[in-house]
């Protein structure tokens, strides 16, 4: 299960940028600027995330 787990989250990373860039695009259309600093923050949770379970796959889990 240890080594599932970076696989896990790189697909729950994958799953939160689309969803970031599907609310950016439409707070873009709407000219939200609340939602568009919240679909930037979430485009970096995003990343973050996957740059976290990258490492974790570099390591072979091995915190």
């Amino acid at each position: 299960m240890k080594r599932a787990r970076p696989f896990l989250s790189l697909v729950g990373a994958a799953g939160a940028a689309t969803s970031a860039f599907s609310t950016l695009k439409s707070a873009r259309g709407k000219n939200d600027k609340l939602a568009l600093a919240n679909a930037a923050a979430s485009i970096l949770v995003a990343i973050t995330g996957a740059a976290l379970a990258a490492r974790d796959l570099r390591k072979g889990g091995k915190a």
